[in-house]
């Protein structure tokens, strides 16, 4: 045995790791193909008992241990073609790697109109991975609201895939008969709640306290999720389906570090009186999709925590809200005190990545403002300047393109109806014959916060459009009507106070100006195409 590892490690040739690893898989023992030993200058090393160790540790590792072994001196490839067959399966393991499988897999995605796309990836691939791939492949703009989602339709949830999760774990969570899906969407308040925090927990559903210095002030109510010397509680009233049953009952819960716990004697927190209910170490918190539908809910506020090994309905643990507010108090409280800093660090990752490689190119930050309206051009060097020429300059191919697709001359109302729809249609934000009750479940899905909106057609009256809107967690719908003044169109959204040309330029005004809106226009609601 000696004398075979005094052989291994004296061998040595110039042929490719490829080449090696072809004929050691197919079993050949023609040394013909690669170069003769001979016509080589052979050097053994000289390994001290150190090295001799971390070769022995390689062989019981895996790759990454091998990446991360650094040796003081370079180690021969042996050939493969001497090794005993008896030998051949392990060796081949611990000093040939790179001759197994690729371990790539073939995953299905979806988006809100249930298209998809099957693409290879990589099995340790994270949810963040697989939007930025999508988010090549169909040239979005990557804002960092793209997310990826688990969906269960013979369940009725869902629920966020966090951005450092591997989507191969949680794939293999599921069953062989599942119905379960990933979709690709966008998802607004997927971190809102680093930023507005107190819009998210709401004064008497939350009580903080610490180890050392007592009550902690709401200012820094995040930070008390991501510091593990603080113990937030959340609690309040909640509808539970009991078990086996089909009946709701309300309870008093409460939400610690340790778990989900309800009391069984009123709004009593004593330990006596609080039941376990679940913990998230193996668990994740869903939303359910129709909860009176599907599950004879009290409201269509429904949640529920799932353990990562139960498949079917009976092992949910089912919960129902009042309100928006107080299921999405609930829910961003669990998945605070299940990843804790792992979503803040998710949460900046986009931001920090900007800074070191800002988006703009050269070329673009090589760009001026020129004014071509003398006789001689200038460099415009004054910013407002710049902005007023480059909106006259908007507006103008606005007039110039209206005229144009309506032929010439003076444009007739028809005519100017059919040049602002033309210039509208191909706005990402206009989403056409959409129905009240479909735009309300698209602005739900891309996230309940302020400024979420889209424009559509109305279903009531064919010539108006209808601008939905979400304010305080709430979808609010507005009409947007034509206005005639002497055969010219205008849209109104404010009873003719306020006129504007075309759908375009009533989008902008309201993204900079609330009006008579409860919020400035900030998210547009985008579907794509996978």
């Amino acid at each position: 045995m000696s004398d075979m590892n005094n052989t291994l490690d004296e061998l040595h040739t110039s042929g490719s790791l490829g080449e090696k690893a072809e004929v050691f898989q197919s079993g050949k023992s023609n040394v013909s193909v690669f170069p003769s030993p001979a016509l080589i200058s052979l050097q053994p090393p000289l390994l001290t008992p150190n090295d001799r160790k971390a070769r022995t540790a390689l062989c019981k590792g895996n790759r990454n241990a091998k990446e991360e072994v650094e040796f003081s001196s370079p180690v021969p490839v042996p050939f493969p073609e001497l090794i005993p067959p008896t030998l051949s399966p392990v060796i081949s393991e611990c000093l040939l790697p790179w001759t197994k499988s690729s371990a790539n897999q073939v995953i299905k995605v979806y988006n809100e109109d249930n298209t998809s796309r099957a693409v290879e990836v990589p099995s340790d691939i994270t949810a963040r991975d697989v939007c930025q791939l999508f988010v090549l492949k169909n040239n979005c703009i990557d804002d960092h609201s793209w997310t990826l989602f688990e969906h269960c339709s013979l369940l009725g949830i869902e629920r966020i895939i966090e951005d450092h999760e591997s989507v191969m774990e949680v794939i293999s969570g599921w069953g062989m008969d599942t119905d379960s899906r990933l979709y690709f969407r966008k998802n607004y308040a997927k971190y809102e709640f680093f930023k507005k925090p107190l819009d998210f927990f709401p004064d008497h559903m939350v009580s903080i306290s610490s180890d050392t210095n007592g009550m902690v002030d709401r200012s820094q109510l995040i930070e008390t999720f991501l510091n593990a010397s603080t113990c937030p509680e959340i609690h309040g009233h909640l509808h539970a389906k009991e078990q086996s049953r089909k009946s709701w009952k309300k309870f008093y819960f409460v939400l610690r570090r340790s778990g989900l716990y309800f009391s069984n004697k009123g709004t009593s927190k004593e330990p006596r009186h609080l039941q376990f209910i679940a913990d998230f170490c193996d668990s994740d918190v869903y939303t359910v999709l129709s909860a009176k539908k599907l599950h004879g809910a009290p409201t269509d506020y429904g949640f529920c925590v799932k353990s990562s090994k139960c498949s079917s309905a009976r092992d949910l643990k089912l919960l129902c809200a009042d309100d928006e507010q107080i299921r999405t108090c609930w829910i961003t409280a669990m998945r605070l005190l299940k990843y804790g800093m792992q979503l803040y660090q998710n949460f900046i990752h986009p931001h920090q990545k900007q800074k070191t490689s800002p988006m703009r190119s050269i070329s673009e930050n090589s760009l001026v403002a020129m004014d071509f309206s003398g006789q001689k051009t200038r460099v415009i060097e004054n910013p407002s300047e710049a902005l007023s020429v480059a909106v006259e300059e908007g507006l103008s191919w606005r007039r110039k393109s209206c005229h144009r697709l309506s032929g010439h001359g003076s444009p007739s109302t028809s005519q100017s109806c059919v040049s602002s729809i033309a210039l509208h249609l191909a706005q990402p934000w206009f989403h056409g014959k959409l129905s009240r009750d479909e735009a309300q479940r698209l602005i739900t899905q891309q996230g309940l916060i302020d400024g979420v909106f889209l424009l559509r057609d109305s279903q009531s009256n064919p010539k108006t459009f209808v601008l939905s809107l979400c304010h305080m967690q709430k979808v609010k719908h507005f009409q947007i009507l034509p206005v005639d003044d002497e055969g010219e169109l205008y849209y109104s959204l404010d009873d003719d106070h306020t006129r504007f040309t075309d759908l375009i330029q009533l989008v902008e005004f309201y993204q900079l100006n609330r009006g008579v809106l409860p919020c400035k226009l900030k998210h547009h609601c985008a579907r794509i195409t996978l």
